[in-house]
């Protein structure tokens, strides 16, 4: 009847102030910690520390006392923004860790690798950590996996020349999932758009279903109708499959436009809705007895929201996130896809400034119910999100956008918040922001 703790029951990822994979423990952009701030001190929170980083859209991990980090050193090219072109570079693709209390540089893994990608700024995926490892998927296919001490390179899998697909013209960005000994990914092409391996050895356990690209939706875990369910969206289908062996449990055509099939399905509650490119989403009822789904709505042009760079939160029947067709931050009521209310503000920096493809990634913090954004300017916001509309408490400018889209400087890398800290990057430093409570200090645990 719900997420699965994915964290801390099935995986041993991390600890309880840890974000030792994408969107947190849970990977349901749940924040638990106690003691942090409801408002930003005048002057804004205070840095702890700022490191130099690569390119990169790849967000930070944090776990056991210690911050992944993918990036990109170019040392030939030039990063041109065209999304219907790839552009070649050249440079090293490299995982890294660093002290989470320093801020120091501990060990990095640095690979020559080029890129022909569409927005070639460095790798996409975030770092997932789990049982001693660092798993890692590069912007050309790569899945490695690193000893998360010393950072050596246990196995790697180059997923385009094992799986022939056809290329995803933005690059391999599905953040690694590990679930009971598997590591699982999206790889493309005929019977491998979904592959599982030994965590421990890379060896392939399964693969399924077909999609001539992989997309860029991460795979994840849900319990519902008796049974684990891994819910994978393809360019092509959303459909969920049994864990531990790949067995197809239920499928439904949801066909998005340009394979941009990207923000994760969200489920609550027995529903499940999934968007992509296009105005192309629609909300989900899960049978509750055995694994199965029909179609309750689909979206229309003025109705829900299609999500893209980053993955919607729903809590107590409401969904919230970005739409990308128009930038607006958006609450829809689950029931019918019915628009409650709609604001460019935490998005753009100003009220009716429509643009596409705006982004601001959303954490929920569970024991006082706020919201924390990082938008696409590098603003970390303190805020209420209710069906009744969008309050803010508190804004701050943490990073400077480096990267560029439509003519707008951004940044698109999502964050994470553990030790009482945000921990967020982007194409020149990694930075860590203390965001205890007023008599409280930054969590070392």
């Amino acid at each position: 009847m719900k997420i699965l703790l994915l964290g801390m029951l099935m995986t041993g990822v991390g600890m309880a102030a840890d974000w030792p994979q994408w969107l947190g423990p849970d990977r349901n952009g749940t924040w638990n910690e106690e003691g942090v701030i409801a408002d930003f001190p005048e002057g804004g929170p205070k840095v702890l520390w700022r490191e130099p980083v690569g390119l990169g859209y790849s967000g930070p991990s944090v776990s056991e006392g210690k911050v992944f980090l993918m990036d990109y050193l170019m040392t030939e090219g030039e990063v041109v923004n065209d999304p219907g072109k790839a552009v070649e570079i050249k440079g090293k693709e490299r995982v890294r860790c660093f002290d989470a209390e320093t801020g120091k540089p501990i060990w990095e893994h640095a690979t020559e690798r080029p890129y022909e990608l569409s927005y070639p700024s460095g790798p996409r995926s975030t770092v997932t950590v789990s049982g001693g490892k660092a798993y890692a998927l590069g912007g050309m296919g790569h899945l490695m996996c690193l000893d998360a001490k010393s950072g050596k390179l246990l196995w790697e899998k180059d997923l385009v020349k094992l799986y022939e697909p056809g290329f995803p013209i933005w690059g391999y960005s599905a953040h690694p999932l590990v679930h009971e000994g598997l590591v699982v990914t999206m790889a493309g092409g005929e019977g491998s758009s979904v592959v599982a391996f030994d965590a421990e050895t890379g060896e392939e356990k399964w693969k399924q279903l077909s999609s001539k690209e992989p997309g860029y939706c991460p795979p994840t875990v849900i319990e519902y109708g008796g049974t684990e369910q891994m819910i994978v969206f393809t360019p092509e289908e959303l459909a969920s499959l049994e864990p531990k062996t790949g067995e197809v449990l239920w499928s439904q055509r949801l066909k998005v436009n340009f394979n941009m099939s990207i923000a994760a399905p969200q489920f609550s509650d027995g529903n499940l809705y999934a968007s992509g490119m296009g105005r192309i989403g629609a909300l989900y009822q899960l049978d509750a007895e055995k694994p199965g789904a029909k179609r309750l709505w689909r979206g229309k042009p003025k109705t829900s929201l299609y999500s893209s760079n980053a993955t919607p939160v729903i809590f107590d029947g409401t969904m919230y996130g970005p739409d990308i067709e128009t930038s607006l931050l958006v609450a829809v009521d689950l029931k019918d896809g019915k628009r409650l209310w709609e604001t460019t503000l935490p998005v753009t920096g100003e009220e009716g400034s429509r643009v596409r493809h705006g982004t601001v990634f959303l954490t929920r913090h569970e024991p006082s119910g706020r919201f924390y954004l990082f938008n696409e300017k590098g603003e970390l916001i303190i805020a209420e999100l209710t069906p009744e509309g969008y309050k803010e408490l508190g804004k701050s400018q943490i990073l400077k956008p480096t990267n560029d889209t439509f003519g707008r400087d951004v940044v698109w890398t999502a964050p994470a918040f553990a030790m009482k800290s945000a921990f967020v990057r982007n194409d020149e430093e990694l930075v860590r922001v203390d965001l205890s409570a007023p008599g409280g200090v930054p969590s070392s645990e």
